[in-house]
């Protein structure tokens, strides 16, 4: 449930602390107020989209936090990524800096505007006010009655399998198109691959075969010079270890006269030390140093085999390991791809598993056609549209990644009546009605705790204000239920309203909120009854419909 919605600089609202309670929340205010601009708000903190244009003119940033409270299921999904906050509470927030770029956090931590949208889908269920309109749509009514069924897992499956089904049918193409090519560059490969294999050579041995040639090629002069240097550090006849031992003899009864000689005896003697570890290096290196002339032959004859195959194949002699991997790599694809029979099997099997699935969501779409359409038509009873009978027409359409059906929407004014497609004969109202029934039966079937109308009853009003009234009121009797709403009716039967109103200031047009008390809902309801002038008449009509909206 949401909890609270803090608003600062976004849009036209420069600061609103909107506390929400559980039950069904009205939220009203003159036209251009800037009701919506609090469900925008609510959309970016959820992972909606956000720009520079959300910020409030000549300010850095607009920042959204809405804080809900958390279920427990929903604090063991937090506790898993290491952004549980306080138990049983749940904050999100973001901010969208001037120039565009945005930040998300949740419960303090940065986290990705992803998981935003992730947590969203388990917290709220928003119905637009442009649902209606969609309804005209053949592809918005496939993904309404996929949604309604909780079909929408099956609906991506079955877009996966038709990618992998068109993915093998294009490689089946393009080897029955492209063979001649294709098995000319198979061709040119194989005499490639047969030039390079026979030098052996792997990943690093280029660089490997040129420093074993420098080390043996320059062998006696390494030999040599090591055995020169041991010698002079510490064999020789005059070692410099021994003269240091000399010098440290002649040095030391002196500190006895001078402690300040202490210090550079001392480096002396790790001077001592450290030649001892350079001639005891020296003479292991040299022990190790091989002069050996076959197998500097050896070696001078790969990298000059290495040489000409890279000049034959204009390449460069260090690239020849990488390069024959690609080619290997290259083979096998060809050879996959020549391989019609192969190709011809997996477009084959990809399209069974394509056609299973299709066919077993197009069933499932037919049941819940017929058990949508039964609950539109038995709402749309109580909407003052009885007898009106709405049929999902669900017939076969080319294979796609939708699947193979199409659906379509139909009204009949009758039960007898024939029913035709819903964009051909429903007026603005009929949509408006259509379109908040199958809004309340989504939300009747959407685990989300709260649930947003905006503006959903556009489009109607007299004793079918007063049973959507009725609707939302029921709806917040198990959900918290938002809705931005023009008529009277509706508010009235709200558990609380927020009034939403726009003043002028020196710095421009701000929007303020406010959680309106009993008298000052009379007045907000009676101004939604009355228009600009209120009377004690209205005044009188909005009392009544408060005091009729006791349960």
């Amino acid at each position: 449930m949401l909890l609270s919605l803090h608003l600062r600089d976004f849009v036209i609202v420069e600061s609103a602390d909107i506390e929400f309670g559980s039950g069904f929340t009205a939220l009203t205010g003159e036209t251009g107020a800037g009701k919506s601009i609090l469900l925008d708000a609510l959309g970016l903190a959820l992972g909606g989209r956000g720009d520079a244009g959300v910020v409030r003119d000549g300010k850095p940033r607009a920042d959204i936090s809405a804080r809900f409270l958390c279920s427990e299921s929903l604090d063991t999904w937090l506790t898993r990524r290491d952004l549980a906050g306080d138990p049983g509470e749940l904050l999100l927030r973001r901010i969208v800096e001037a120039d565009g770029r945005s930040r998300a956090l949740i419960n303090g931590q940065p986290a990705t505007v992803a998981l935003l949208r992730e947590l969203g889908d388990q917290l709220v269920d928003i119905h637009g006010q442009h649902a209606a309109q969609s309804l005209l749509r053949a592809g918005a009514q496939r993904a309404l009655l996929d949604a309604f069924g909780a079909l929408e897992s099956e609906s991506a499956a079955l877009a996966s399998l038709f990618e992998h089904w068109q993915l093998a049918e294009r490689e089946l193409a393009a080897a029955r198109a492209g063979g001649r090519e294709q098995a000319l560059e198979r061709e040119r490969l194989a005499w490639q691959i047969g030039e390079i294999e026979p030098l052996g050579l792997a990943e690093g041995d280029w660089e490997s075969l040129n420093a074993e040639q420098k080390r043996l090629s320059h062998a006696a002069s390494l030999l040599a010079d090591t055995l020169g240097a041991a010698e002079a550090l510490a064999d020789g006849d005059s070692p410099l270890t021994v003269q240091i031992d000399s010098l440290q003899n002649r040095l030391t009864p002196l500190v006895k006269l001078d402690d300040r000689l202490r210090e550079p005896l001392e480096l002396l003697e790790t001077a001592r030390i450290q030649l001892e570890e350079a001639a005891s290096s020296l003479s292991a290196y040299a022990r190790r140093v091989e002069l050996d002339p076959a197998r500097l032959e050896v070696v001078d004859a790969q990298i000059s085999a290495a040489f000409a195959i890279a000049r034959k194949l204009r390449l460069a002699p260090e690239s020849l390991a990488s390069e024959l991997s690609v080619m290997r790599t290259r083979l096998v694809e060809l050879d996959r791809a020549q391989d019609l029979k192969a190709l011809e099997r997996r477009s084959t099997d990809t399209r069974a598993s394509f056609d299973k699935a299709a066919e077993a969501l197009s069933a499932a779409r037919k049941k819940v056609a017929r058990r949508l359409a039964e609950g539109v038509c038995r709402l749309l009873g109580e909407l003052g549209m009885g007898g009106t009978r709405l049929d999902i027409a669900i017939e076969p359409a080319a294979p796609s990644a939708s699947g193979i059906d199409a659906v379509e929407f139909r009204i009949a004014g009758h039960a007898s009546g024939s029913a035709r497609p819903l964009a051909k004969v429903a007026s603005g109202g009929e949509l408006s009605r259509i379109g908040l029934a199958i809004a309340v039966l989504a939300a009747q079937s959407n685990p989300a705790p709260t649930l947003i109308f905006d503006e959903a009853d556009a489009g109607v009003g007299g004793a079918v204000a007063e049973v959507i009234g009725n609707l939302m009121r029921k709806l917040g009797s198990s959900r918290q239920v938002l809705c931005v709403t023009h008529l009277p009716q509706v508010a009235a039967r709200s558990h609380q309203q927020l009034k939403v109103s726009r003043e002028h200031h020196a710095n421009g047009v701000l929007s303020k909120v406010q959680l309106l008390n009993r008298s000052e809902r009379v007045e907000e309801i009676a101004r939604m009854l009355g228009g600009v002038e209120i009377t004690a008449t209205t005044r009188k009509h909005a009392r009544e419909m408060l005091a009729s909206q006791s349960d």
